[in-house]
């Protein structure tokens, strides 16, 4: 009678040992995803990765980002071979994964990695159409992933597959760094007494920053700059409104015309400085598009103070309101001596991006 009772005791017990293992595994659930901004981790087998294919990544998305004083590449490109990922749990728990995938080789570990988190369908697909596919996942390891699968039905294929989708990718990923972006931009809020005074002077509703400042308004130029400044970093922003007049305005010479305009408020502590757009050096690229569901340019360039040695990239965007007849134009730019700049401006960029009419 004792044996039985001490048997069913032990039983119970190493149930409930094993139940509480198994509730508080799932109730700890998955650990965050980690990983600084821009940065890809490349999961393909090393025979792949250091073939043309890895070549052909490697020129689309560690591509130059536009326009810096010194170039930075459009991402930040960690490579981990299927051994490497295994080795260590924190290489599971970064936030974006490129996979590459011959499906021609069926012992690759990384092929059948794929066609495991792709599924047959897909891998099928793959075969049977263009010869590649390209799909996307959330969450495999760590909560807040994002993992990009490109599969081709041999190495050419894969080539292909990521000439054809390089752009859409890039968008993708893009999209999802949003919220990472805004959540750095206004960790200490928004500065909301700026936010009602550039609504109120020039109509538009801007999403400040708290660490901004207002650095100067001209009243009747209708002209506002705010700021940012730090030890390393001045973040500024020039927002101006003028009447649409001519359709010379929208052009590469009119958003030039309508910056440099502005350079004579941005100056240094020699007298006789001011700012203007540098397009000798490098090319002011130009492209035309919508914004709000008005038309818009946008221009990215560097700039460089006039008599004295300082420089940087700018983001400008000009929207026409046809609802009452006026050029908006918002221009970002920063001056950050010895620093990487693709961060920075991405910030600006995003700023810029929150007005509203």
């Amino acid at each position: 009678m004792k044996s039985s009772f001490f048997l069913f005791l032990a039983g119970f017990l190493l149930l409930s040992t094993s139940c509480t293992k198994d509730m508080r595994k799932q109730l700890e659930g998955q650990p965050n995803a980690y990983g600084a901004l821009n940065q890809l981790v490349v999961i393909a087998d090393s025979s792949l990765w250091t073939s043309m294919v890895g070549d052909t990544f490697d020129y689309y998305f560690a591509a130059a980002y536009p326009i810096l004083p010194q170039p930075e590449p459009l991402f930040d490109i960690k490579y981990f071979s299927p051994g490497q990922l295994q080795a260590a749990k924190e290489r599971r728990e970064l936030r974006t994964y490129v996979f590459l995938a011959n499906l021609e080789d069926k012992d690759s570990p990384v092929t059948r990695m794929v066609a495991e988190d792709m599924g047959m369908e897909k891998i099928q697909e793959a075969r049977n159409e263009n010869g590649y596919k390209v799909t996307l996942a959330k969450d495999k390891w760590a909560k807040g992933q994002l993992l990009v699968y490109i599969a081709g039905s041999n190495p050419e294929a894969l080539i292909q597959s990521i000439k054809q989708q390089y752009a859409s990718v890039i968008q993708r990923i893009r999209k999802e760094d949003l919220n990472r972006l805004d959540a750095g931009i206004y960790m200490g809020g928004q500065n909301e007494n700026l936010r009602k005074e550039i609504q109120l002077n020039l109509g538009i509703d801007l999403k400040v920053p708290n660490d901004y400042f207002k650095a100067m308004y001209d009243e009747e130029n209708k002209v506002i700059w705010i700021r940012k400044e730090t030890e390393d970093l001045s973040s500024n922003i020039m927002i101006k409104v003028l009447p649409y007049t001519d359709k010379d305005q929208l052009t590469k010479e009119g958003i030039k015309a309508i910056r440099n305009s502005l350079g004579k408020y941005v100056g240094s502590e020699i007298a006789g400085t001011y700012t203007h757009t540098n397009d000798v050096d490098l090319p002011m690229l130009v492209d035309v598009g919508t914004f709000q569901n008005f038309y818009s340019l946008e221009a990215r360039g560097i700039w460089e103070m006039v008599n004295d040695y300082m420089g940087g990239p700018f983001f400008g965007l000009l929207v026409l309101n046809p609802n009452n007849n006026q050029l908006y134009y918002l221009d970002g730019f920063v001056h950050a001596p010895g620093k990487n700049k693709r961060e920075f401006m991405q910030q600006l960029e995003y700023v810029i991006r929150t007005t509203r009419f």
